[in-house]
């Protein structure tokens, strides 16, 4: 992924090439780190420490690795004068979600054996272990290793995990274009020896030098990057929020190309307005024999124009609204050597998941399975841990996870639904334990006690706030209705909150800034209606609107289009929080 441009050099107003002083850095950090690899095996190596230098913890997330601590005994350690309970979260990369029963099988293996018997499923279709000591890191990279799992490009300033639409009733399409996300992943990745000289000691054949990375070089991306495939009518992958994302186009079940979307992002930091989330722009067509073209074309873009001196300020969808979209486009077109042609028409009506059974196109049976919050684990009564392993070593179903935390049971042949269906009632696992159709389309990102950003609960409160919110939803008969509730413990928007039709981010102990409005198929960001408030004021704020909406709502209406025709959130006059 060589790239030169044709772009005149008085444009290049955020050369790469420019001295590393003026850079933030972190970017003075990637250029010194020999390619990634830093001290991190140093670091790896000293036994007085469970932690590993700030640097390195850095250059670490490369390699798909975050340091972190348990934050619910910090303060206890910190009277104790013992350092923090280090641990290290480590997230995989697996375009698509796509996962093999060996695969599957393996990873339970490793979180039992050092994830404190748990792992979770990602909002980017991926897996990642909790609670991990810095000597079991190599230990978990060799098991991944043996069944071909890696954990490159996971993290950092890279383009991350790929992401491909999980509709299994579309399953000859989803194919055509999960092989074109696979296709996009290994094109993408990193090309750094790194991470095999760092966690497997395999020594280069000769030192890493210029052509190391040939398309990222020393200082890699501005900012982390995401990339995503949606097939209509299914916005499951949430395609505006992504830096670059393709809408499939077909004909008759056969793939023909890629209407592409550039400048999503959710990210955005308490009381600083010039951050923000976006949701990206439509700027044409592509056919599929054009996409990896396309990718090297958008991503250079953002390499040499992306923000690199405020790191706050780096990630695309700012480079698009400082360039203008126009300039985008043209400058795409340039790197890439060809137009974009206009996008073709196209149309999403969800962005959750199919629950339950269905039978594909070519004959084969698929069960989407609800999994709250994401989190594989055995609690009582429901044994969930356990019973995918038990339905893993039949070998009889693929397991695709989604990007809504959910997994699928893909790819059975019809004799063999019986024996999963049998595995299934067992364990206790089925769609019996979804109560709502709020608690169906909730998501809620990690927080406390493990992520430091957190600033209030997440995963291990959402359900709770779920259950409260039903026993208003029952007065008024709306438990079936589909309505999306995220939660993050901070505004860093790692669950995709501001697509949310409800959505509550963290802003301190037991306090949110509580968002309506979202559309219900991610296309239109929602508002903020109230800031720092408890459980109380949002039960209190919430429960009229469910009201109203019962009532007065028309044919087929969801609930965020209705709070905005009916005035309940208000106008936001940066306009930054709403696509109007």
């Amino acid at each position: 992924m060589a790239f030169t441009s044709n772009l005149p050099a008085t444009d290049r107003s955020r050369d790469i090439s420019q001295p590393v002083e003026k850079l933030a850095p972190e970017e003075a950090l990637k250029v010194g780190s020999d390619y990634l690899a830093g001290g991190i095996s140093d670091d790896l190596a000293d036994e007085i420490t469970g932690a590993v230098d700030e640097g390195n913890n850095k250059l670490m997330k490369f390699h798909g690795i975050y340091m972190q601590d348990d934050r619910d005994i910090r303060d206890e350690r910190r009277h104790q004068k013992l350092e923090p309970a280090y641990t290290y979260m480590l997230r995989a990369r697996m375009p698509g979600g796509v996962c093999t029963p060996e695969q599957w099988l393996k990873i339970d293996e490793l979180g039992r054996a050092y994830g404190n018997d748990q792992f979770r499923l990602t909002t980017r279709q991926t897996f990642q272990f909790h609670y991990l000591l810095k000597d079991s890191l190599r230990l978990i990279m060799e098991g991944l290793r043996d069944v071909g799992v890696d954990s490159k490009a996971a993290c950092g300033d890279v383009a991350r995990t790929v992401m491909s639409g999980v509709n299994p009733g579309l399953s000859k399409l989803h194919k055509q274009v999960y092989e074109q996300a696979q296709k996009t992943s290994d094109h993408a990745i990193h090309q750094t020896s790194a991470f095999e000289e760092v966690w497997f000691n395999e020594k280069p054949a000769e030192p890493r030098g210029e052509n190391e990375e040939p398309f990222y070089g020393k200082q890699y991306m501005p900012r982390k990057f995401k990339i995503g495939f949606a097939i209509p009518p299914s916005n499951d992958i949430d395609i505006y929020s992504q830096d670059l994302g393709f809408i499939a186009v077909s004909s008759r079940g056969k793939l023909k190309g890629f209407n592409v979307c550039v400048g999503g992002g959710m990210g955005r930091t308490d009381r600083a307005p010039e951050t923000y989330p976006r949701l990206s722009d439509v700027i044409g067509y592509i056919e599929v024999d054009q996409l990896l073209d396309t990718v090297d074309a958008v991503m250079a873009v953002q390499r040499d124009f992306g923000a690199r001196d405020v790191r706050a300020h780096a990630r695309f969808k700012y480079t698009v609204d400082d360039k203008g979209v126009d300039w985008i486009k043209a400058a795409i077109e340039d790197f890439a050597g060809f137009g974009l042609q206009p996008a073709k028409p196209y149309e999403f009506d969800t962005n959750g998941d199919l629950l339950g059974w269905v039978t594909g196109d070519d004959g084969l049976e698929h069960c989407t399975l609800f999994i709250e919050n994401g989190r594989i684990i055995n609690r009582e009564g429901l044994p969930l841990l356990d019973g995918l392993r038990a339905i893993a070593r039949t070998g009889k179903c693929i397991f695709r996870m989604t990007p809504n935390q959910s997994v699928v049971l893909s790819d059975i042949a019809p004799a063999d639904r019986p024996e999963i269906e049998s595995l299934l009632k067992e364990y206790g696992i089925g769609q019996e334990a979804i109560s709502s159709g709020l608690r169906a389309n909730s998501m809620a990102c990690v927080a406390l006690p493990t992520c430091h950003l957190a600033m209030a609960e997440s995963e291990r409160y959402l359900p709770e706030l779920v259950t409260k919110i039903e026993g208003q939803l029952a007065k008024y008969g709306l438990m079936e209705e589909p309505i999306t509730i995220r939660m993050t413990g901070c505004p860093n928007g790692c669950a995709r909150p501001y697509i949310a039709e409800i959505a509550l981010t963290g802003r301190a102990p037991g306090k949110y800034n509580l968002y309506l409005g979202a559309g219900f198929h991610g296309q239109r960001l929602n508002k903020m209606l109230l800031e720092n408030v408890g459980e109380d004021k949002i039960l209190e704020t919430l429960e009229p609107t469910f009201a109203a909406f019962a009532k007065d709502r028309q044919p087929g209406e969801h609930y965020g289009d209705f709070v905005v025709r009916t005035g309940v959130v208000p106008e936001v006059k940066e306009g930054r929080f709403f696509n109007d």
